[in-house]
Formats: structure tokens, C-alpha cells, sequence
């Protein structure tokens, strides 16, 4: 009972052991502390004091036909798919390493038969040899004493969380990518509603025109015009049919199954309005994106490689023990007196071997370059969210010049159609103010679009939030 208790001890102590791994502390952030000031960010909130509390995309979204194509789009996308099997794989190799700083009881049973001659038997006689055994212990268990098995597994924790942000970083890509594909869907639908009543208009213009040219009151150029007019109608209704069928094609590649049509919306305005996000006072909240993260648990994988490549410099102890029983004979192979066992320590000391200086010095490489990459990561989210409040900070002042625009030209067009009425201005002019109308409704929708996908691209590049 003692001599297990002592073993368990010893095997706890070199499951324990030192490690090699420098001590991992955070680099600094290489981006400033607050947001960028400036005219277009003076209309961004911010909010002081705590970092904003992590928002859950169903909070976010509000829109309960989105939320729902969001969830097939969770439930069977592909490519999260694949991102939630690395995440098993990851977790399966670090099982593997992890199980590799404990003992592995084994049990052999062997048995041989051998014939000997009479010149190499020690009794000169020839004759037929048995052995029989069976044995139960350690084999080859390395006591890692100086932690390079403790650094791998570590190496292959950090690499598993590492993927496990990946997977996060993955389902945000696939929640902003949904909801901008449902956004820009819902603007070209309304796109070809304008398109639509435009050729209502124009075609009803048409035959207006007709009839006075019919009676003298019209000019045949003012006929061929108008008739320009409806043709050009006529492409652009065709023409917004083909991008909203395409636009459901993305959107259906994206959720991974056909979407029913009472999910889709009709136009922008029937999209419910998403929840608005501070970024905070302060950049710090990037550190909990996904992707940093991820960064960041690489770097922490290769500084624990570091320690495996230092402990590679030491001794490296492994140990072979096994009892059990051996005899000439299968019939007495278990009765008393038959017992057998062995002990065997190995220790193996490296004195010249080039190739583990190379792999230290590859280790403090690789962590370079590993620091290199998250402090790239973090400078690259940086400026994804100062592009995304400059969008922010002005988008709401383009709108409102955008729609007193839209009514000036709404406008322009009504008194341009009752001067052509009267014979007090040319057809022309009436051509003018409808062009500048319609490229006037058009960038309305495109600015409406650019609002709200702007909203879904803060989300995301302030990281999400868990579901």
C-alpha cells in the first residue's frame, strides 16, 4: 500500500514538473487607446467607463425573418461546418498530446516454442525449449521531468483555442454575411418596385404623348422620346429582375438550403431596424474580437514551444517496469513461484546534436513572427472600425441631404410635367427632371443599404457576441 502511495506521489511530481516556457505577458497593443477623432466622427456615440457588455446577435437583430434565415444559415452552412470539425480535430489531437504526460498500463501475454542443438544448449543435449509470460506495466513511459511534454501540450491547448475563436470568428462572418445579403436583397426588391412604377409612369406618358400627337399637339421627337423612355424602363425592370434573382441565389448559398418567400422582404423599408452599438471610449474592446484572440492564443502556442525546445537541451527520462509471471510450461505458467519483474530507467543526455539548436532557434522565429501576425491582426480590426464609425458618423447627414434632394427633384418633375402640359416648356425638360428623379431614388436606396450594412459591419468588427 505504501509503495503505490509513493509511486502515485512520483508520478504526480513528474506530471508536475518544471517547465521550459518563458513566461507568456501581453504585448501591447500597437494602436491607439481611444477611437479616432474628427468632422467624421462627430456624430459617433461612445460610451464612457466600462466596456460595452457583449451583445448576442438575436439581440441585435430584430428582425424576426432574418433571425430565423440566420439560423439555417447556422444550422447548415458549410463552411462553419468545416470550421466546428477543425474545432473537434483540435480538440481530439490535444487529448492525444495531453495523454501522453501519463502513464500507460499495458499487459502482453507471449509464449514461444524453440528447438536448440546439442552445441548451443548449455547442457549439450538437443532439445525442444518453452517460454511462456504474461506481464503487466509501464512501457517506455517518458517522466517529463524538465516539461517538454508538459510545453507540447500546452502548444496544443492554445492551438485548440486558437480554432475554437476561429469557429466564433467563423459564425460572426456567417451572421454579417446573412444579414448583408438579406439587406442588399431588400434594396434591389425596392429597386425593382421603382423600376416597376417608373414604367408605369412612362408608359402612361407614352400614351398621353400619343394622343396629342395624334390631335397636333405633340411633336413626333417628343413621341420618340417618351418612346426611348419606356424601352429604357422596360431594361430596367428586366434588369433588377436578373440582380434580386442572383441576390437569392447568394442568399440561399449562404443559409445552405432554398429560402421560403414569405421570409424575404419586399422592399428596405419593411426591414425592422437593428439594435444601435457603441464601440466604447476605448479600443481595448478589440482584444475580445475572435480573431485577435485566436492571435493571440498562436502566440501563447509557440512561447509554450519555446519550453519544449529549451527541455529538449536536458536529459530526457524514460521508464520501463513490468511484473507478472514467466514458465517453461503453459500449465504452470500462473501458479506459485512463477513471478516475474523488471525495472528499467532510461536516461538519454543530447551532447552533440545540431538539430536541436536549430529547433530552438526555429521556435524563436516562429514566435516572431507569431507577434508579428497578432500585432497585425489587432492594427488591421482597428482600422475596420474607424472605416466603419467614419460610415457611421456621416451616413445619417447624406441621407437627409439625399432625401431633400429626392423631394426637390419629386418635385422639379411635377412642375416640368405641368410646363410641358401647358406648351410652356419642351418635352426635354421633362426628360431631364425625370433622369436626376430617378438616379436621385437610386442613391436614396443605395445610402438606405450602406446605413445598414455599415450597422451589421460594426457588429462584426467589434467582434460579435456569444449566442
Amino acid at each position: 500500500m505504501k509503495k503505490a502511495m509513493i509511486f502515485s506521489l512520483l508520478v504526480v511530481f513528474f506530471i508536475t514538473g518544471c517547465s521550459m516556457a518563458p513566461k507568456y505577458t501581453r504585448p501591447q497593443a500597437p494602436i491607439p487607446k481611444k477611437w479616432p477623432e474628427g468632422d467624421a466622427y462627430k456624430n459617433v456615440k461612445t460610451q464612457e467607463g466600462e466596456l460595452p457588455p457583449e451583445l448576442k446577435w438575436q439581440d441585435f437583430i430584430n428582425d424576426k425573418k432574418l433571425q430565423k434565415i440566420i439560423e439555417m444559415a447556422l444550422k447548415n452552412n458549410r463552411d462553419l461546418r468545416l470550421a466546428a470539425l477543425n474545432v473537434e480535430r483540435a480538440r481530439a489531437y490535444y487529448n492525444i498530446q495531453r495523454a501522453e504526460l501519463l502513464p500507460a498500463l499495458d499487459v502482453a501475454a507471449a509464449g514461444s516454442r524453440q528447438r536448440v542443438p546439442y552445441d548451443l544448449s548449455s547442457k549439450k543435449v538437443t532439445g525442444i525449449v518453452e517460454q511462456y509470460s504474461v506481464n503487466l506495466g509501464l512501457l517506455s513511459w517518458e517522466i517529463d521531468f524538465f516539461g517538454r511534454i508538459k510545453s507540447l501540450t500546452d502548444r496544443a491547448l492554445e492551438e485548440y483555442l486558437a480554432t475554437k475563436e476561429a469557429y466564433q470568428s467563423a459564425k460572426i462572418t456567417i451572421i454579417a454575411s446573412c444579414a448583408s445579403a438579406y439587406l442588399t436583397y431588400a434594396a434591389d426588391k425596392e429597386n425593382l418596385s421603382n423600376a416597376y412604377a417608373t414604367l408605369k409612369a412612362q408608359q402612361e406618358t407614352y400614351a398621353l404623348i400619343k394622343k396629342r400627337y395624334e390631335v397636333g399637339l405633340a411633336s413626333e421627337l417628343d413621341l420618340y422620346r417618351a418612346q426611348t423612355q419606356v424601352d429604357a424602363a422596360k431594361q430596367e425592370v428586366s434588369k433588377y429582375i436578373q440582380i434580386v434573382a442572383q441576390d437569392e441565389n447568394a442568399l440561399n448559398l449562404i443559409v445552405g438550403e432554398d429560402i421560403e418567400k414569405g421570409l424575404l422582404p419586399e422592399g428596405i423599408k419593411d426591414v425592422v431596424p437593428l439594435k444601435d452599438i457603441s464601440p466604447g471610449l476605448s479600443s481595448e474592446i478589440l482584444l475580445r474580437r475572435p480573431d485577435i484572440m485566436a492571435a493571440e492564443h498562436y502566440l501563447k502556442a509557440v512561447n509554450a514551444m519555446i519550453g519544449a525546445a529549451r527541455a529538449a537541451f536536458f536529459p530526457r527520462i524514460s521508464l520501463t517496469t513490468t511484473m507478472g509471471t514467466a514458465s517453461s510450461e503453459l500449465s504452470r505458467l500462473f501458479r506459485s513461484g512463477q513471478e516475474t519483474w523488471n525495472f528499467s530507467p532510461q536516461v538519454t543526455m543530447p551532447i552533440f546534436d545540431t538539430r536541436v539548436w536549430a529547433a530552438y532557434k526555429a521556435t524563436k522565429v516562429e514566435r516572431e513572427y507569431a507577434l508579428a501576425q497578432y500585432e497585425k491582426t489587432i492594427q488591421t480590426a482597428f482600422k475596420e472600425v474607424a472605416d466603419t464609425l467614419a460610415v457611421k458618423g456621416t451616413i445619417d447627414e447624406q441621407l437627409s441631404a439625399q432625401n431633400s434632394l429626392v423631394d426637390a427633384m419629386e418635385k422639379t418633375y411635377k412642375l416640368a410635367s405641368v410646363r410641358y402640359a401647358k406648351g410652356l416648356d419642351s418635352y426635354l425638360g421633362v426628360l431631364d427632371a425625370q433622369r436626376s428623379l430617378i438616379n436621385a431614388q437610386k442613391q436614396l436606396v443605395a445610402l438606405k443599404l450602406a446605413k445598414l450594412t455599415n450597422h451589421v459591419r460594426l457588429y462584426a468588427v467589434l467582434g460579435g457576441g456569444s449566442d
